[in-house]
């Protein structure tokens, strides 16, 4: 019978183990996963590349991307400009910049600040069980059944608008399904045999909530984490696009597009949408590679 290439590999591999040349690898088995996922580690090359540039904005230009300066309106990119001047002669690449530390506040702050909420309440009401899960579970589907255009509106009519704002909503918007998600992964791992051996050693229900049973559930957390990341922030880019976001005062990635909507502005001046669309872009990818590969190397199921 011909040995196949797959049959080939597998007697070397023997023949190295008997030969005592295989060593046992060391460190974490899902971290060595994560690194051998090429997309997974070209998002995380992109997303730091992104992250540094915005934090170090300072020692990248030189301009203020708030100054106005109505003799260098609508400038192509040249040395002076990177990648050009909107309206009123603010530099693009320093808005850009500046604007990514915005985006990427509400983005991740958003989704950290949903998943401490809906995994804190998750993870004690799925294991107490009872009311006090009845009652989160019928809370959290409250809250997902408001659209969030709707609340938007609502509370920017009532508060206006801010970055505080624009937070919060995404937090009460974001954090019944990070809720819903730690409850199902509670309910299934709370008739596990060592958490039954804990509590007949009665340990406390909150030191067997968050600190036996939530480790062995943060996989899919960190995943949710991450594509609720990539989530928020097209959602900011969008509601800020259409005037319905963080003031136009303030520098994000949503509020540079929103200068290009005119359609002469979209069609003479590229400059305007197409560096800060392909930050968006490039950034969101990278994130939700991320995610994906968390999800593959965390993931016992799909451990080979």
């Amino acid at each position: 019978m011909k040995q196949t290439a797959l049959d080939k590999k597998f007697d070397k591999i023997r023949a190295m183990e008997e030969a005592g040349q295989l060593k046992p690898a060391k460190g974490s088995r899902a971290l060595r996963k994560l690194m051998a996922n090429r997309l997974a580690m070209v998002g995380l090359v992109i997303f730091s590349v992104i992250l540094l540039m915005s934090i170090f904005a300072p020692l990248l230009t030189a301009h203020d991307p708030q100054k106005i300066n109505l003799r260098a309106m609508l400038q192509p990119p040249s040395w002076d400009h990177l990648m050009g001047t909107d309206r009123t002669g603010r530099d693009v690449f320093a808005r850009i910049l500046y604007g990514g530390r915005i985006s990427i506040l509400v983005g991740l702050g958003s989704a950290l600040m949903a998943a401490v909420i809906g995994v804190g309440i998750g993870c004690y009401t799925g294991y107490k069980g009872g009311w006090i899960d009845t009652v989160a579970l019928r809370i959290s589907e409250i809250f997902m059944s408001f659209p969030q255009i709707i609340l938007v509106l609502l509370l920017v009519s009532i508060a206006g608008q801010s970055l505080m704002n624009l937070i919060i909503i995404f937090v009460l918007t974001g954090w019944a399904p990070m809720y819903r998600m730690a409850r199902a992964k509670m309910l299934s791992l709370r008739e596990e045999e060592y958490v039954q051996a804990l509590r007949s050693f009665g340990v406390p229900t909150v030191k067997i909530c968050y600190k036996h049973i939530l480790p062995n559930a943060l996989g899919p957390i960190m995943v949710n984490i991450t594509l609720s990341t990539a989530m928020f922030i097209l959602a900011e880019a969008g509601l800020s696009f259409l005037g319905l976001g963080v003031p136009l005062s303030v520098p994000t990635w949503g509020n540079i597009l929103n200068v290009a909507q005119d359609l002469r502005v979209l069609q003479n001046n590229w400059w305007l949408w197409l560096p800060v669309g392909s930050v968006i872009s490039l950034f969101v990818l990278s994130v939700n590679f991320i995610g994906d590969g968390l999800r593959d190397s965390t993931d016992p199921t799909l451990q080979g």
